[in-house]
């Protein structure tokens, strides 16, 4: 699902946008965005979703030509930011099913040789997922979006539990959280099914960028208006997660020299691996519990994932 994304475009903190629980999923035709009143979108239209909302194909002669169609959107892109129309967080809020355990054929899916969930297809859900929420939140009259939505990074995830049942329906939240120029923030949710009550799997916090239609340069997205303080507290944090995340770029080995202290770290490392008696590069001590890097030994793994794939002759 992850791949599906590129090739289109190259603490559970919002209890109070949730809203009744269904199960049963919502198949969307070409160029919608979902509505939520018709209950949670199975996670496997995820993916269809947003191939409509760009118009991509899964062919790839038909991708390439609707890529190249593409470029004539760029004229539908905003001249500056005040030229959109602001939103809000419940605009864009969005459940996915992942009905692991009411539809069993999906769990081969999602399963690693341990019989435990695959976390790897749970971030790809929730990467194909913070793309469709980011375009529900710049949805526009036109039948497709002349923008591209790309994921920037993952600024946190944070565990309620380590191990994700499966045989039980998860379900899947979110919806932007913060907005600059061109980027914005989206706040996820997992829970899982357990008797009647679903329960805090996983809090995701996600950074999007909006790019042209040809995935060239930076493109206007709708500014967000918080309704609320709950809402206005989100919104500051993701101000906060902003600057910190300026405070780390800049302080990055890239553009500073490291730092007093942690040149000391290096040299105290450097020192306790020097012979005192000869005290040369050449003659180095090993400090306890640790081995040479060049005693030791690359070994390359792989873990299948099983998957029944069907072939015809």
């Amino acid at each position: 699902m992850l791949l599906a994304v590129r090739c289109l475009s190259g603490c559970p903190a919002s209890h109070l946008l949730s809203r009744s629980l269904m199960t049963a999923g919502t198949m969307y035709s070409k160029g919608q965005l979902p509505d939520m009143n018709a209950g949670p979108i199975h996670v496997d239209n995820v993916r269809d979703t947003l191939r409509a909302i760009v118009g991509a194909s899964t062919n790839w002669s038909d991708h390439v030509q609707a890529m190249e169609e593409r470029k004539s959107l760029q004229s539908l892109l905003a001249k500056k930011q005040e030229d959109l129309p602001a939103r809000k967080m419940k605009d864009s809020y969005i459940e996915v099913s992942l009905p692991l355990g009411s539809q069993p054929q999906l769990r081969e899916k999602y399963l690693n040789v341990y019989n435990n969930v695959r976390f790897g297809r749970i971030l790809e859900d929730l990467d194909s997922l913070g793309v469709l929420i980011c375009y529900t939140h710049t949805k526009a009259e036109s039948d497709k979006t002349p923008l591209s939505i790309v994921t920037a990074l993952v600024d946190k995830i944070d565990l309620q539990k380590h191990l994700i049942s499966p045989d039980c329906d998860i379900k899947f939240t979110g919806h932007v959280s913060w907005v600059g120029k061109t980027s914005m923030e989206v706040k996820m949710h997992m829970l899982q099914l357990h008797g009647d009550v679903y329960s805090p799997v996983l809090d995701a916090t996600f950074v999007m960028v909006a790019r042209d239609p040809e995935n060239k340069r930076p493109a206007y997205v709708n500014p967000l208006v918080p309704d609320g303080p709950e809402e206005e507290n989100l919104f500051q944090q993701g101000e906060s997660n902003k600057m910190r995340r300026v405070a780390f770029s800049t302080a990055s080995l890239l553009k500073m020299a490291p730092t007093g202290e942690e040149r000391n770290i290096v040299h105290d490392l450097f020192l306790n691996t020097l012979d005192s008696r000869t005290v040369s590069f050449r003659s180095r001590i090993l400090p306890p519990n640790s081995i040479w890097m060049e005693d030791a030994k690359l070994k390359g793994l792989e873990i299948c994932h099983p998957q029944v794939i069907f072939c015809l002759f």
